[in-house]
């Protein structure tokens, strides 16, 4: 994006102040790929630095954590997640098109040597990455990391999904029931997306299982882009300036009376609506990407 159309830090922190004002508690940089962002841990400390935020986090694919984990630790972010979909370097190779592997090992590594609590999300895919299930939960149990599972999601710019290509929570906790022995749900009180799981040897694992089981009505999540626009769904079509708020001189009261009517207007149940069409494909065509790249679910912080 030309850099002009991004909200700055001051910009996004005004943003941020908004959303405290009406009650949020936690905050997530995520992207694309937020460690591209110049600068990063300076927006971080200003964030940390208010009182409301209770839980700061980032979420990377972790090329360049390895230089970052530490300023980012000592900026004031509580914990971070990295996104790991294969143990292969060839497969990571094959679909990634780069030959960093290595890179994103080590940043996990300087992450955990910085003490940044560490979740790693791997998206379960059929054909592609199923073989490496159980290898994936061992190597995070390893580290003391919590492995987060994700269903392969229909959203905008998964062009090739089919339901063919999903491997459930139900396959999921079946293959792992085999390898590790038993596994009990763990009990708590969270509207968190992923179900956490127990296995006999106190490894924590979760499962975000929102394309079998969607989680749409104790959702309470929102995202806004690096433009400054806000989307209450992962699966909506459309989003709210922001940012022509911001620039046009609105006070901070209105901002913040914008997005709660927006919240409390919202009817958002993208994943519910999609789980009962009969016939269900990609969210969005190409062509539609290209005509409306916000369609894109990394372009909304997915």
């Amino acid at each position: 994006m030309p850099r002009p159309e991004l909200l700055s830090f001051e910009e996004l922190s005004r943003v941020t102040d908004a959303f405290l004002n009406l009650g949020v508690e936690k905050v997530r940089l995520t992207g694309g790929e937020p460690l591209l962002r110049r600068d990063l841990p300076r927006l971080v400390e200003s964030l940390a630095a208010k009182k409301g935020i209770r839980d700061l986090a980032l979420t990377t694919n972790g090329l360049l954590l390895a230089d970052m984990a530490a300023p980012l630790k000592a900026a004031g972010l509580h914990r971070i997640t990295v996104s790991l979909d294969t143990l292969k370097p060839d497969r990571f190779r094959e679909h990634t098109r780069r030959d960093d592997l290595p890179r994103v090992l080590a940043g996990i590594q300087s992450a955990l040597d910085a003490g940044l609590p560490l979740k790693l999300d791997t998206v379960a895919l059929r054909g592609t990455n199923d073989d490496e299930l159980e290898d994936l939960l061992a190597f995070a149990r390893e580290r003391g990391a919590e492995l987060r599972y994700i269903e392969y999601m229909d959203v905008g710019g998964a062009t090739q999904w089919s339901m063919e290509k999903v491997v459930s929570r139900d396959e999921i906790l079946a293959r792992l029931t085999r390898r590790f022995g038993s596994i009990e749900p763990v009990r708590e009180e969270s509207s968190a997306p992923a179900t956490r799981y127990r296995l006999g040897d106190g490894t924590v694992f979760g499962i975000i299982a929102s394309t079998t089981a969607p989680f749409c009505a104790t959702c309470d999540r929102c995202r806004v882009t690096a433009d400054g626009h806000l989307f209450l769904c992962l699966y909506a079509k459309e989003g709210l300036d922001l940012r022509a708020q911001v620039r046009g001189g609105a006070a901070d009261e209105e901002i913040g009376d914008m997005i709660a009517r927006a919240w409390n207007l919202r009817d958002n149940a993208g994943a519910e609506d999609r789980l009962s069409l009969r016939e269900r494909a990609p969210l969005a065509a190409r062509r539609e990407l290209e005509a409306n790249p916000r369609l894109e679910m990394h372009k909304r912080g997915g």
